[in-house]
């Protein structure tokens, strides 16, 4: 249909192409020449004024508004005019002009009506103006409807940004409105209203008092129910609200017997952002939590986080190791844990710096087992763990000076990450102020307590603690040298090519 703009709405400005129809001057936004663009632009934009200045003013009354209406349809471009929008409504009283609209006899105004809720409710005030006009009365009303199911996941992002104040949590609470609208998260089939419930309680979540109100309300039953809905969506929504509950303690513990299995669960899922999401919650749950570690390793959650350690994302990667750190403070786990020494060598070479950090730590966590540490030097995973010694981030070297420290407890890993610079890294860092750190003096000297002929060679003494066993030897004070046990140089006397170094 051909939209007469001259006689309906204000004609836009002369255009040095002319053109009738509003869609046609959208369509020279694609125009690779400078000039059109430009007068485009232009014209559209005080087209777009002119139009907003209608709307405010009116309110969508009008017959030219809903000419307006359509337009903005055709054109795909409602939310951007209803953000433009924002700033003024609240200026203007409209809020109980906007609730009138959510009677209307047209679904097209309901929806642009709830758009623009879901804009102009991030602002605190307008909520405030919003509940005092019993708005949240008028938005159960459509989520209760179900003739009203094409405008729930709008109503429920409304409903989402106004679950932000612990006035608004303590007021549904006490008339109902917080049970019914869980069960509506619990009961509903539609992916994207699970979704979006799910994000509301996450948004609600980030506040302590409305945490407290949450549990009180059993959030964690419907969650869980999320957990296994078919939606991957709604699947990812639901791990990301448990990680925001888990700063409640008592919801923490409540995880514990259904959320944890089947969060382990969901690490093998195909889909990355649901693998991220679970990984995450994991991580949350199991921080400080003991009884939540073993209930990860009772789920057979083990094999499923060594796997994601070699995941696509960096959050999924760093998360899965932070739960193996978790569970590693364990003695009896840790010693049940096999193969993440192998898996933790990749890691290690990223250059995402919340992944390196994640990955020394874990390192450190399981190299104080002299098996973990003979499959990380097997796994050549000593190289990267003392390239990280390097690194400008000031965690990183301080979780890789950590796990140095840790993994020099014997003397053939010393030796390994001596050959490989550590000795002289570690000086060099402990000679700056800036770098040096709690960790990078523990692990200079515990390079050199396990490698005696390298300390009594470049310190010229040895102390008390100090046990010499076969193999040392004196190769007389030097300022710089690499000492290698009698084993490892007779090696290399023996291989006319090998490298000393």
């Amino acid at each position: 249909q051909v939209v007469n703009i001259s006689r309906e709405v204000p004609p836009f400005d002369p255009l040095s192409i002319e053109s009738k129809k509003a869609a046609t001057v959208v369509l020279m936004l694609n125009s690779p020449e400078e000039e059109v663009l430009a007068k485009a632009c232009d014209a559209i934009y005080k087209f777009f004024l002119m139009i907003r200045e209608y709307c405010i003013s009116t309110l969508f009354p009008s017959n030219h508004t809903k000419i307006f209406i359509f337009i903005f349809l055709e054109l795909d471009v409602t939310n951007s005019v209803i953000a433009r929008l924002a700033p003024e409504v609240r200026e203007l009283n409209a809020i109980p002009a906007l609730l009138e609209l959510l009677k209307s006899e047209y679904p097209v105004v309901q929806l642009l009506a709830l758009k623009t809720f879901g804009i102009i409710s991030n602002d605190r005030e307008t909520r405030i103006i919003l509940r005092e006009n019993q708005g949240l009365d008028h938005l159960f009303k459509i989520l209760e409807t179900k003739e009203f199911n094409d405008l729930h996941v709008e109503a429920l992002a409304v409903v989402a940004n106004c679950l932000e104040d612990v006035d608004t949590m303590q007021l549904l609470q006490q008339t109902g409105g917080l049970k019914k609208l869980l069960s509506f998260a619990e009961m509903s089939t539609i992916p994207d209203i699970q979704k979006n419930a799910a994000k509301a309680i996450t948004k609600a979540a980030y506040d302590p008092e409305n945490r407290k109100i949450l549990h009180e309300e059993e959030i964690e039953k419907c969650l869980i129910t999320l957990l296994g809905t078919d939606s991957d969506g709604a699947k990812a929504a639901a791990s990301q609200a448990i990680s925001a509950m888990c700063e409640n303690l008592a919801s923490k513990d409540a995880f514990r017997i259904q959320g944890i299995p089947q969060l382990v669960q969901l690490l093998s899922s195909e889909n990355e952002e649901v693998k991220e999401a679970a990984a995450i919650a994991l991580a949350n749950l199991t921080t400080a939590s003991p009884n939540n570690a073993s209930a990860v390793a009772e789920a057979e959650g083990i094999e499923p986080l060594i796997n994601v350690l070699s995941a696509k994302r960096d959050g999924t990667v760093a998360n899965a190791a932070t739960v193996l750190t978790n569970m590693a403070t364990q003695e009896p786990l840790r010693l049940s844990i096999h193969g993440v020494m192998n898996a933790i060598v990749e890691p290690l070479q990223s250059t995402n710096s919340l992944v390196q950090s994640k990955a020394t730590l874990t390192v450190a966590a399981f190299g104080c087992d002299a098996d973990a540490r003979t499959e990380l030097r097997n796994a050549s995973g000593l190289e990267p763990l003392v390239k990280l010694l390097h690194s400008k981030n000031d965690e990183v070297r301080r979780n890789a000076c950590w796990a140095v420290m840790v993994c020099a407890s014997d003397e053939l890993t010393a030796v390994e990450l001596c050959r490989l610079g550590a000795l002289d890294i570690l000086e060099e860092i402990n000679l700056s102020t800036g770098r040096k750190n709690n960790f990078s003096e523990g692990a200079l000297d515990k390079l050199l307590d396990n490698n005696l002929s390298q300390k009594y060679s470049q310190m010229g003494y040895l102390s008390s603690s100090n046990i010499i066993t076969d193999g040392f030897y004196d190769y007389g004070q030097v300022n710089y040298f690499k000492i290698f046990p009698l084993t490892v140089s007779a090696l290399q006397l023996l291989s006319p090519f090998s490298d000393p170094s």
